[in-house]
C-alpha cells in the first residue's frame, strides 16, 4: 500500500500498487505573514496524502499566482520559488490522481476566472457526479457563460477543473453567490479550499467523508486537511469544517453558512491508514483509535506466540495494542530503508526478484526460531505479505501468525481511494481460510467491522464502511459514468481559432490568469 510521503505503508513490492490516498489541501489568510511559506510547510505535513504533484497559489490583493509542478512538495518548490510567491492569502495542494490522470496539466491548484476575478481551487476527495457536471459545462457554454479555455482548455481531466470552470464562469456573479449555487449540487467526497484575489473559502460535502479542519494563527486562519498540518505551522485547532458548510475569510474575519444539512459518514478507512497518527478526526486520536484496534484483534483473534512485529510503520500503532492485550511481548522484528519510496529508480530484474528486501530485511536474531504475530492495517492483493511471511520462514522464524487491523477489502472505493478493481481483491469471492493459504500464513485473523467501528469511537451510521460492505452512502451512478480516466479519452471539446489548446509541463508554465 503505497503511501503518498515516500513511506511504504506495505512495503510493496517493486511494482505493485496498492491503495493511494486522496489528496491534502491547506489554506492560510494571514496578512503580514509569509503565507507561502506556511503553506508549503503545511503541505510537507500532508505530503502522505498525495506525492503525484503539488502547487500552491498565493494572491497580493491585486492578482493570483500559481506555482506547480509533478513530484514532492521539497522537489516542486525552493526558496526562490516561494519567495516569488507574494501576498496575505494561499491555498495549496498535494495530489494523488482520482479522476484525471497524473498529468502537469491536471495538478492543483487548478486556475479560473474573467477579466473581473479569478479563482484558484484545491480539492481533496472524488466527486461522483462528474459527467453531470461536465454536461453542465457545455450547456453553459452553449448559452454564453465561461470563456474558451482556462484549465480544460489546457487539457485538465479533472472533476476539480469541472468545478473551477463552474465557480468562474459568469463575471456578474460573486464567487460566493457561485459557490452556494454550485455546491448543493455536487456528489461525492470534496474538501474545498479555494480564494480569489480577496477571500479565502473552505468547503466541505454534507457527508464530510475527507476530514478538514479549521485553525487560527495569531494574525489569521488557517485550513487544512489534518490536524498535524495545523501544528506544523503553529495554528491551534479550532474545530472541525463541518459538513455541508461554506466557511468564508477576508478582511471583515469569518463568516459561516450552510449549503447543505449534515449527513455525516466519515471515511473509516482514514482511522485505520489515511491519515497521519497524530491526527485527530472528529476528536477521535488517530493513533489511539489504531491502538484499540490492535487491542480488539488480540480480544477477537488471540494466539500462542513468542513475539508481536508490525509491518512498519502501517502496522505499528495496532501491534502495540496487541501486544499489550495479549501480554505477548512487543519487538522490531524487520529493519525498513526509509529512503526507498516513490521516487525510487526502477530495481533490475535481479533485484526486482529479490522483492520485499529492497523496503525490509529481517532481524533474524530476533525472529529465529519464535512464533511470531505480524500486525498490518489491511491486505490488498496478498502479494505483499506472501513475500513478507515467505522471508520470515526463510529467517527461521517457527510459526507466523497475520494479524489485520480492519476487515476483509472487497469493493472499490469512488470517494477518494484509488484501490484496485474487485478483481483484483484477494478477498473478493473467497474465505479468511482460502486467503491464509495463499499468503503462506500458519493463521490469519481480521478484526470484526463492529471491533474497527468501536475503536474510532464514532456511531456506526456516521461512518463509510462501503470497502468493506459494499454498501455506499451515496447511490453510485451508472459504471459508463464513473473512473478514474473518464475524461481521458472524452476531453471537452475547446478550441480557439480552430486551435486546440495544450500546456507544456513544468513549473517554469506557472499560470496566472487562464
Amino acid at each position: 500500500m503505497a503511501r503518498g510521503d515516500g513511506r511504504l505503508s506495505h512495503d510493496l513490492l517493486p511494482g505493485e500498487k496498492g491503495p493511494q490516498d486522496a489528496c491534502g489541501v491547506f489554506g492560510v489568510w494571514a496578512p503580514g505573514e509569509d503565507v507561502a511559506k506556511l503553506t508549503y510547510y503545511g503541505l510537507y505535513a500532508l505530503q502522505h496524502r498525495g506525492q503525484e504533484s503539488a502547487g500552491i497559489a498565493t494572491s497580493d490583493g491585486r492578482s493570483i499566482l500559481v506555482y506547480k509542478d509533478m513530484g514532492l512538495v521539497s522537489q516542486v518548490f525552493d526558496e526562490r520559488s516561494l519567495a516569488s510567491l507574494r501576498g496575505h492569502l494561499a491555498v495549496g495542494h498535494c495530489r494523488y490522481s482520482t479522476t484525471g490522470g497524473s498529468t502537469w496539466e491536471n495538478a492543483q491548484p487548478t486556475l479560473g476566472g474573467h477579466a473581473e476575478s479569478t479563482v484558484a481551487l484545491a480539492h481533496n476527495g472524488n466527486l461522483i457526479n462528474s459527467a453531470e457536471l461536465r454536461e453542465m459545462v457545455q450547456e453553459r457554454r452553449a448559452e454564453g457563460y465561461g470563456a474558451e479555455g482556462g484549465e480544460l482548455g489546457r487539457g485538465n481531466t479533472t472533476d476539480t477543473a469541472l468545478v473551477t470552470a463552474l465557480l468562474a464562469d459568469d463575471p456578474d456573479r460573486s464567487l460566493e453567490a457561485a459557490a452556494l449555487d454550485l455546491l448543493p449540487k455536487l456528489s461525492g467526497a470534496f474538501c474545498f479550499v479555494f480564494m480569489d484575489e480577496h477571500t479565502l473559502y473552505a468547503a466541505r460535502d454534507p457527508q464530510g467523508i475527507r476530514p478538514l479542519v479549521l485553525g487560527r494563527l495569531e494574525r489569521g486562519w488557517v485550513v487544512a486537511s489534518e490536524t498535524a498540518a495545523l501544528d506544523i505551522v503553529g495554528a491551534s485547532l479550532i474545530r472541525e469544517v463541518e459538513p455541508g458548510e461554506l466557511i468564508v475569510i477576508d478582511e471583515d474575519g469569518l463568516r459561516s453558512q450552510r449549503f447543505a444539512e449534515t449527513d455525516r459518514k466519515g471515511c473509516v478507512f482514514e482511522y485505520v491508514y489515511l491519515a497521519r497518527p497524530d491526527t485527530t478526526i472528529n476528536g477521535r486520536g488517530v493513533h489511539e483509535s489504531r491502538v484499540e484496534m490492535g487491542r480488539t484483534l488480540a480480544r477477537e483473534h488471540p494466539v500462542e506466540a513468542d513475539l508481536v512485529m508490525p509491518t512498519p510503520e502501517s502496522g505499528t500503532p495496532a501491534a502495540i495494542g496487541y501486544a499489550q492485550e495479549s501480554g505477548i511481548p512487543y519487538g522490531q522484528g524487520l529493519v525498513k530503508n526509509s529512503y526507498v519510496g516513490r521516487t525510487f529508480i526502477a530495481p533490475s530484474q535481479t533485484i526486482r526478484q529479490l522483492g520485499i528486501r529492497l523496503k525490509l530485511n529481517p532481524l533474524r536474531e530476533v525472529i529465529k526460531g519464535k512464533r511470531l504475530v505480524v500486525v498490518d492495517d489491511s491486505i490488498v492483493r496478498g502479494n505483499t505479505q506472501r513475500a513478507l511471511v515467505r522471508m520470515l520462514r526463510e529467517a527461521g522464524a517457527a510459526e507466523v501468525h497475520v494479524r489485520i487491523s480492519s476487515p476483509p477489502v472487497r469493493w472499490p472505493c469512488f470517494y477518494g481511494i484509488d484501490f484496485a478493481t474487485r478483481a483484483e481483491l484477494i478477498a473478493t469471492g473467497i474465505g479468511v481460510e482460502e486467503v491464509c493459504t495463499s499468503i503462506g500464513a500458519d493463521s490469519l485473523g481480521y478484526i470484526s467491522e463492529e471491533g474497527m467501528v468501536a475503536a474510532t469511537e464514532q456511531p456506526a451510521d456516521s461512518l463509510c464502511t462501503a470497502c468493506f460492505t459494499g454498501t455506499y452512502p451515496l447511490e453510485l451512478p451508472d459504471a459508463s459514468r464513473l473512473g478514474k480516466n473518464l475524461f481521458e479519452t472524452l476531453p471537452i471539446d475547446v478550441d480557439v481559432d480552430g486551435v486546440s489548446l495544450g500546456v507544456g509541463g513544468g513549473a517554469e508554465d506557472a499560470l496566472t490568469r487562464p
